[in-house]
């Protein structure tokens, strides 16, 4: 890292959706014992892109690791750049894709991070057993109300975002 400048972390996510009689629903896991925001409800796969990974290759590559998916077809979502305040020491860049159709059935694969997997209606995430990852919740609020735009920005005081 270059004296006075933060660095930036790239991150993928995948966001399995279906249709139900009564709107889209979403996959979601439950975290435990990763050290970030365990005991909330997030992506049903994701994690940070490796040296020399493209994004889109590390949603599934994440998708097999920890769903047991052998393939996606992935469509670009949007992507968030993301600090934790004024003073950051890092901030993040995160890629967020969705997959109507998938090669497997979704299955916890890393027990010891997930202890859940469940399929949540898009607009009533309210209704899960505890809160969603706020950044991840503002991508899926965003998605219901067909609002959401290729670029967004998550954390980042008024007037500077």
């Amino acid at each position: 890292m270059i004296e006075g400048r933060f660095s930036i972390i790239p991150a993928a996510y995948v966001l399995l959706l279906r249709e139900a009689d009564d709107g889209t629903e979403v996959l979601l896991q439950l975290r435990q014992n990763t050290g970030f925001m365990d005991g909330h409800w997030a992506s049903a796969a994701a994690g940070h892109v490796e040296a020399g990974e493209t994004a889109s290759a590390a949603a599934l590559r994440e998708a097999r690791e920890e769903l047991g998916l052998t393939d996606a077809d992935l469509h670009f979502v949007t992507a968030m750049q993301r600090t934790n305040g004024p003073e950051p020491i890092e901030q993040r860049i995160d890629f967020f894709f969705a997959a109507r159709s998938w090669s497997g059935d979704p299955a916890i694969q890393e027990a010891a991070k997930a202890a859940e997997l469940r399929w949540a209606r898009l607009g009533e995430l309210d209704a899960l057993p505890g809160p969603v990852v706020p950044h991840e919740r503002y991508v899926l609020d965003g998605l219901h109300a067909r609002t959401l735009a290729p670029y967004v920005t998550f954390g980042f005081e008024p007037g500077r975002g």
